[in-house]
């Protein structure tokens, strides 16, 4: 039974992307308790989102002209702390993915170098059994021309 490589990094990669998940829960609670991330990281995203969110909804349903009211701080923040928890898991994600990406592309990357090699090497093959062909070929022939160049043997009586 022949088993391949083991995919250690792959296997690293999904241990990443585990992990992402409790880190932007610890990084939420920051962002919950701390009046900087509150004030100036949580809430202009998350009052962003809410006025492009409730702009939609408003046109979807006829309302064109609808003034639409900011979100309280708090819900506010625990808003931006969703979108940036979020974020942070789509962000490890994409990283992982691009990661994985350049790995596949250097590995074909090498096949490919080891294959070009490899068909250089057969093409000098080729070309040094071509000249060994001709070399032997030029000998054949200076041997038939000195057995042509001997006196024809007189048949005994």
């Amino acid at each position: 039974m022949v088993v391949g490589a083991f995919p250690i990094a792959k296997l690293f990669y999904l241990g990443v992307r585990q992990m992402s998940k409790p880190v932007a829960n610890r990084i939420k609670a920051g962002a919950r308790r701390s009046d900087f991330f509150k004030t100036y990281i949580c809430s202009p995203p998350a009052q962003l989102y809410h006025w492009i969110e409730m702009r939609t909804k408003m046109r979807i349903m006829g309302f064109r002209g609808s003034t639409i009211k900011p979100l309280n701080e708090e819900a506010a923040a625990e808003l931006g702390a969703e979108l940036l928890g979020e974020a942070i898991i789509f962000l490890i994600g994409g990283g992982c993915m691009i990661l994985e990406y350049s790995r596949q592309a250097t590995n074909s990357r090498r096949k490919e170098d080891e294959l070009n090699e490899t068909i250089s090497s057969l093409q000098q093959q080729v070309g040094e059994l071509a000249l060994t062909a001709e070399t032997l070929d030029a000998q054949l022939r200076e041997v038939n021309r000195l057995l042509l160049s001997l006196p024809a043997p007189q048949p005994q009586k």
